[in-house]
């Protein structure tokens, strides 16, 4: 089902540039002692301004992270509950800047996230996930993360729903033109390609992610599980 397989858009919607660095390193090492830290102070200054935007966002924005790692580490409950609590945050910055289109995109990944925790949300927040994204998309048409996102649902849904690697690799390619320096967009290359049993390019690609983003464990794992041949 379509809006089922929207639910691992993991950070696909996420722009690393809007990301606390020191929260990016602590991604990227999957040190969630660290996460939940910045995800606790973030909480406490978008309560601290409930009118604030930016400050609700960039709480969405930390909880985003939170539930990816989660993911990346089998913890589906963990993302789920993150998940839970990010989404009020992205549609409080969405109700006070309405045209923001990342507002969208982050929105859009945090109810994807939540639904590999509690299935029964499947068909409900995968449908919003799928709004949210196409929202984003209209507002910026030319936003890389928002065709990222896209990509990353079409490598989840089967071919029998229009899906599978090949919409996916074009909507990432199309992220790529958009930011060839996008890391997220050659790692969810690599894995569409490799679904495709092409491992040389997977390869190429997760190793051009690892060029851009050295330090990301996900990223190291992928390119060790591809044949070399």
């Amino acid at each position: 089902m379509k809006q089922l397989l929207i639910a691992l858009l993991i950070s696909a919607a996420v722009s690393s540039a809007a990301i606390d660095p020191a929260l990016m390193k602590a991604r990227d090492a999957q040190d969630r002692p660290a996460i939940d830290k910045f995800v606790a102070d973030a909480k406490a200054a978008a309560d601290k301004s409930p009118k604030d935007a930016e400050a609700q966002y960039r709480y969405a924005l930390a909880v985003s992270i939170q539930a990816e790692v989660a993911l990346e580490m089998k913890d589906k409950a963990g993302a789920s509950r993150a998940s839970s609590n990010g989404i009020p945050a992205a549609q409080a910055a969405i109700a006070l800047k309405p045209d923001h289109s990342d507002y969208y995109s982050v929105l859009g990944t945090l109810y994807g996230q939540g639904i590999p925790g509690n299935i029964f949300s499947a068909i409900g927040s995968g449908k919003r996930a799928q709004d949210a994204i196409a929202k984003a998309k209209q507002l910026d048409p030319k936003s890389a993360q928002a065709w990222i996102a896209e990509g990353v649902g079409f490598y989840y849904e089967p071919a029998t729903f229009g899906g599978g690697p090949d919409p996916a690799i074009r909507s990432l390619k199309r992220a790529l033109e958009l930011d060839p320096k996008s890391a997220e967009a050659w790692l969810w290359l690599g894995l569409a390609q490799r679904r495709k049993q092409e491992n040389a390019e997977a390869r190429e690609s997760f190793t051009k992610s690892l060029a851009i983003d050295p330090n990301r464990v996900w990223a190291k794992e992928q390119l060790a599980k591809t044949p070399a041949k």
